[in-house]
């Protein structure tokens, strides 16, 4: 990403240290930011009536957390909570957004990139899916 966009993003960043334990969000709570883990890990739950909050997916160093600040109603589809010690860079969502608006080029490279993190994690859940249920008998679908 060309530096003039990492310095505007990094205006609207700050490093957070967060326990054990913490949770981030609440599905349906304001999606108003984002991370870059940078240590730790986070996992990502939804909440099951009568079963519960349930882990659907494990993010350590080097992976996003959040996408649901870029599109309306700007709420979070899952929940998150730290499983430990996480360092992250979290970024203010509207501020961003208003980046974006502001230019267009930035707003499609993260688009772009942010497409590539959601592309991964519904193949992710794919094979998780393939997994739970596994192939039918004689391995045709």
């Amino acid at each position: 990403m060309p530096a003039h966009y990492l310095d505007g993003l990094a205006a609207v960043a700050r490093t957070e240290c967060l326990r054990a334990g913490h949770r981030l969000f609440d599905e349906g709570g304001p999606a108003d930011r984002f991370w870059l883990i940078r240590s730790g890990r986070v996992v990502l739950d939804l909440h099951a009536p009568a079963r519960g909050d349930l882990i659907i997916e494990s993010l350590g160093p080097g992976s996003v957390l959040g996408w649901s600040w870029l599109f309306p109603p700007y709420e979070w589809r899952f929940g998150a909570v730290a499983a430990e010690p996480v360092n992250a860079i979290a970024f203010d969502a509207a501020a961003v957004r208003v980046r974006c608006a502001a230019d267009p080029a930035l707003g499609y490279e993260l688009t772009r990139r942010f497409a590539a993190v959601m592309l991964d994690r519904l193949q992710n859940t794919r094979m998780r899916l393939l997994d739970l249920y596994g192939a039918p008998a004689g391995g045709a679908w």
